[in-house]
Formats: C-alpha cells, structure tokens, sequence
C-alpha cells in the first residue's frame, strides 16, 4: 500500500503530503472572490464553496458547502469542516460559491484564529 509509505527525504518525493501553505493561499483566494474550489478529500473528487479558512488548534481548517462529491449533488445542503491536511490538489475554479444561509462568521468555532471568511 504506497499511500501509508513516508516520504524518502526528498521534496519532490513528497506526493502523497498536500502542500498546506497552497491550499491556504488558493482557499483565501477562494473566499475573498466568492468561487469554489475542486479537491481530492479521503480519495474522492469534491467540489466545495470554501466560506471559512481558520485554524483550530493550531491546524488550519476550512468550512465549506460541498456541491459536488465524486460528481453528484449531495442530498441536503450543510456546512461543513474539513482539515487541510486531508485535501489534496486543491485548484480554483471558475464556478461562484453562493452563501449558505445559516454561516455565520461571528461564530465562536473562529474565536481561536479566523483567516478568512466569505462576506455575507
């Protein structure tokens, strides 16, 4: 199983690692312009409308409305928390991330450290 296997020391071996910082950047980016962003999330293709990048002790995470999974519409639109360092190959798309109706960005979840938030 190649995907439990650490990386060998050398950075352009590091495959299986997502770049953390990238996806950082790319969901800020995300966010500030209101699109969505497509990732691989525990080895299946997402579409997400990123609306928070935080980091809760001490990790960054991102609060997002999943509007695609493995290319079908989920059956009820929520929020939801997902983990930096469980998203691999985050790319930004073209689509706009519409906001959910019930994010609210004063919420106590982003006291620790709130990065980015979608304006409401």
């Amino acid at each position: 199983m190649q995907q439990n296997q650490t990386s060998s020391g050398n950075p352009g071996q590091a495959d299986s690692a997502p770049d953390i910082e990238q996806s950082v950047h790319m969901l800020g980016f995300a966010i500030a312009n209101k699109l969505c962003v497509r990732a691989v999330y525990n080895r299946g293709d997402v579409t997400l409308a990123p609306h928070a990048l935080f980091e809760r002790h001490g990790a960054p995470h991102v609060d997002a409305v999943v509007h695609e999974r493995d290319g079908v519409a989920p059956a009820e639109e929520k929020l939801g928390t997902f983990r930096l360092s469980g998203l691999r190959d985050v790319v930004l798309t073209s689509e706009p991330a519409r906001v959910f109706a019930g994010f609210d960005p004063n919420d106590e979840r982003y006291g620790e450290k709130l990065l980015a938030a979608i304006a409401v």
